[in-house]
């Protein structure tokens, strides 16, 4: 009867700690994900792979695709088509004239779709020839379920994705420090015909929450409101996205809360950090400095975490050893599995010794 009792304990604890861990963050939006910036991997998700509009999200595309296609310093001329496209606008005037620079500035912090538009027929030819290099860029990035039509998100039954794919492309973009530092930017000014336009950044998250590094904000009556947002704190980078959601600040409040509870970044190794003197035979020098280059860390949830290292290195060397050689690696495990190496590398060169030959004489 103890027996029984105590195994029903367990499995109620069980469920209960089960329906705790999946109620431990919850969103307003129809679809929203979480992952790790770092390794991709999903901390949060809710209908995370369900295609969808996306709105002015989509201009995380737009940027990293001009970005990659364009030079920042070039002056852009405003194509006509550019004036006075419907929805948030810098108000482009016939004549104008913005550097890429300053047009990605009004892209990402105004939302600006004239901006979108004069990107887009710049740096692509025209909207349609644009809207190809966007999903030549979400093919490269093996995204299924992204189709683009247009740079700005207004909406279309072919331009849509899912909020885990719009996670993948935010995490690529953010690996570009270009990008980076203008979704991060809260003010600027840009030059106007008139004068001087203030860019504000839609993102409240730059003001609300500690370590926020952007992205974008969207809205259209068709998709509701969207919202991407990313944070690093000692290293651990997570980004958010949410799709139709009516509640979406508090959403991705909640989710980064979560996800900085949940995991954690491990700094295995920082360059140079690791370093030994390998004795060498039969060179001119009698050991060789041995260190690693590149440094490496690790992110996964902090309750699975068990990281081991396997040394791999010889106790000694034969010369000759030249400066460049990899020497040895050192192996990363975690609970068993590999999850990376660093090659250990020698710092210098040792010539082999020469053995100089005796003469003999009287034998001959």
């Amino acid at each position: 009867m103890k027996k029984l009792i105590i195994a029903v304990i367990l499995t109620v604890l069980t469920v209960f700690s089960a329906c705790f861990e999946a109620s431990a963050v919850s969103t307003s939006a129809h679809s929203a994900v979480l992952i790790d910036g770092n390794r991709g991997n999903i901390v949060y998700e809710k209908n995370a792979h369900e295609r969808m509009g996306m709105a002015s999200t989509t201009k995380i595309m737009t940027a990293i695709v001009a970005i990659e296609n364009c030079p920042l310093e070039k002056s852009v001329s405003v194509a006509d088509a550019a004036i006075g496209v419907e929805g948030s606008s810098i108000y482009l005037k016939k004549g104008e004239s913005l550097t890429m620079e300053q047009l990605l500035y009004a892209l990402l912090l105004q939302s600006a779709n004239d901006a979108a538009t004069a990107i887009a027929i710049e740096v692509g030819g025209s909207v349609d020839g644009f809207a190809e290099l966007m999903n030549e860029k979400a093919d490269e990035l093996g995204l299924t379920d992204t189709h683009f039509t247009n740079p700005h998100g207004l909406s279309d039954e072919q331009h849509y994705t899912t909020s885990y794919d719009l996670a993948l492309i935010t995490k690529y973009a953010l690996q570009n420090p270009i990008f980076r530092k203008i979704v991060s930017t809260y003010k600027t000014t840009i030059p106007s015909l008139d004068g001087t336009r203030v860019l504000v950044n839609h993102n409240k998250l730059l003001k609300l929450y500690d370590g926020t590094v952007g992205v974008k904000t969207g809205f259209t009556k068709k998709t509701g409101r969207c919202l991407v947002s990313a944070a690093e704190k000692e290293g651990t980078l997570l980004v958010g996205v949410t799709l139709n959601a009516p509640d979406d600040w508090n959403d991705h409040i909640r989710m980064l809360d979560h996800g900085f509870d949940t995991i954690k970044t491990y700094h295995l190794a920082e360059p140079s950090s690791i370093s030994f003197r390998v004795p060498v035979v039969g060179g001119v020098a009698s050991y060789v400095d041995v260190s690693n280059v590149g440094g490496l860390t690790y992110t996964c949830q902090k309750q699975n975490a068990n990281i081991d290292e396997q040394l791999i290195l010889d106790r000694f060397l034969f010369a000759p050893i030249d400066q460049g050689d990899i020497i040895g690696q050192i192996i990363y495990y975690n609970n068993g599995e590999e999850i990376g190496r660093l090659d250990l590398i020698a710092q210098n060169s040792v010539m082999q010794k020469t053995v100089k030959k005796k003469k003999l004489f009287g034998l001959f």
